[in-house]
């Protein structure tokens, strides 16, 4: 490795091209990891780092360019013959690929076969390694989502990566715990939007986003609408492979009920404006990491309901309000989108904590220092 290049960094990031290019964004729903690969792809790019992202081929063309950020395509998610096709095109094809980056170091997030991949190539080209935790379940063995047999991978890739990064306190815990391994807490990218909009203007009660499966129990979405036939709401999401038939079935409740508009997917790119026209975001879901849709909340005013707080955040700054039943749901909604005293000031709340804990800068801190140790791995192979 040359001192005077820039470091170069490659992302393993497979579905992350629609929310990187708006010109993509009508391959696939972008959520989760794949926003904050993107923004964090975007946000190296801009501060001079060399920087590559692993997607999909979805028919794009190769090596290319958005924001500074080059990607380079995987393979074909639809190639391949069942039951031989893990093995190629797809994991041959993310290995081609990057050895192709040629990076001094590679990052990737949310636990799977990826933590693997990114240590065979980097061992052999003495490589640095960092692997970001993307939901609780990543800690825990019992609940990772991911098919049974690549657990073990998970498990080997996770024990050899050099750096592991993780959203909370808690996951740091249980990481610790469930697979002895140390890790540093590093926060979460998001892009500003309108956040001052007033009460009066934000004509929906309550907005749900999220992914259509079973770990987010949408039908709660329903309850709460069917239960609140004065409020007025919005559900905005796709689904992924295997959740199909619930997404169907959702979509048709919803058309049933006359105060609750089914969006479908929403291209991230235009996501922000539903964020901004609503009171409150409602999460039903049993399981998370740090949502993004949290802070794209709180960085346009909007306080969270929730069954889930991560590190006890939400309660301890007052940013929306923490419940355990569909009762208390239903009644946490209404008051805050109802009260404009109420909402106004825990609005305000909500803003003045994104400004204050989620500035770019403040957030990149324990990616450029992982980065930069990964860096002098590599430089220290290549003397």
């Amino acid at each position: 490795m040359s001192a005077g290049r820039p470091i170069r960094v490659c992302l393993l990031g497979l579905d992350a091209l629609p929310a990187l290019s708006r010109e993509h964004a009508h391959l696939g729903v972008a959520a989760g990891e794949p926003v904050q690969q993107s923004l964090l792809a975007r946000a190296l790019a801009a501060r001079g780092y060399d920087v590559t992202l692993i997607v999909l081929d979805q028919g794009q063309p190769d090596e290319l360019v958005v924001d500074g950020v080059r990607t380079l395509k995987a393979y074909r998610p639809e190639r391949g013959i069942r039951l031989v096709r893990y093995f190629h095109p797809r994991w041959s094809g993310v290995v081609r690929a990057l050895d192709r980056a040629d990076a001094d170091v590679y990052y990737t997030s949310c636990a799977g076969i990826n933590v693997a991949q990114i240590v065979q190539v980097a061992r052999r080209r003495g490589a640095g390694t960092i692997f970001r935790v993307a939901s609780d379940s990543d800690c825990q063995p019992g609940r990772l989502l991911m098919p049974w047999h690549s657990r073990g991978v998970y498990r080997w890739g996770l024990q050899r990566v050099d750096c592991v990064l993780v959203q909370t306190k808690d996951q740091q815990r249980d990481l610790r715990g469930n697979f002895g391994r140390d890790s540093t807490v590093a926060g979460m990218l998001v892009e500003t939007g309108r956040g001052d909009r007033p009460f009066a203007e934000r004509d929906r009660h309550g907005l749900w986003v999220a992914n259509i499966r079973r770990l987010k129990r949408p039908d709660r979405m329903l309850e709460l609408a069917r239960a609140s036939p004065a409020l007025r709401f919005e559900m905005a999401g796709g689904t992924q492979p295997g959740s199909e038939p619930m997404f169907d079935e959702i979509r048709s409740a919803a058309r049933g009920l006359p105060n609750l508009d089914f969006l479908g997917p929403v291209p991230y790119h235009d996501i922000g404006e539903r964020f901004e026209r609503a009171r409150v975001l409602v999460n039903t879901s049993e399981i998370e990491g740090f949502p993004n849709t949290y802070l794209q909340a709180w960085a346009r005013g909007v306080p969270v309901v929730t069954f889930i707080d991560p590190d006890g955040v939400i309660a301890r700054e007052g940013l929306g309000r923490v419940v355990t039943s569909d009762e208390s749901l239903r009644e946490a909604v209404s008051q805050l989108s109802v009260d404009e005293a109420t909402w106004a000031a825990t609005s305000a709340r909500c803003r003045a904590f994104a400004a204050r804990e989620f500035g770019e800068d403040r957030i990149l801190a324990p990616y450029a220092e992982a980065i930069a140790a990964g860096a002098r791995k590599a430089r220290s192979a290549s003397c």
